[in-house]
């Protein structure tokens, strides 16, 4: 299946690639790492075609943002958050850590609070 990469915002076709099928094709919020280069995936949608009166899906466009992902960014519940979510102050966002300190780390604040 044919995934293209597209920047955010502009829609600029940054890349396309090959898959097996949709497992394999990240969902929003995670990171694609494609040897040096990093994205944030911001949005997925499907492109289909019309054969033979059906709709079969051609291919998977990728809203995304070029990002390395950041050493403190961890799995929590549904996605991935930037530093500790058991902070009242964090986002828990992929794309931002906190008002307080955005640039962490998160062990350096002096504003940190655990949730009750």
């Amino acid at each position: 299946m044919l995934v293209e990469l597209r920047q955010i915002g502009t829609d600029q076709l940054l890349d396309q690639l090959e898959v097996e099928g949709l497992a394999d094709i990240p969902q929003p919020g995670l990171w694609l790492d494609l040897g040096e280069r990093s994205f944030l995936v911001m949005q997925r949608t499907h492109r289909y075609r019309l054969s033979n009166g059906r709709y079969e899906l051609a291919a998977v466009a990728l809203q995304v943002k070029a990002q390395r992902q950041p050493a403190d960014a961890r799995r929590w519940r549904h996605g991935w958050v930037i530093g500790d979510p058991n902070c009242r102050y964090n986002a828990r966002s992929p794309l931002l850590r906190c008002a307080v300190l955005p640039e962490g780390p998160c062990e350096r604040c002096q504003h940190f609070c655990a949730i009750a």
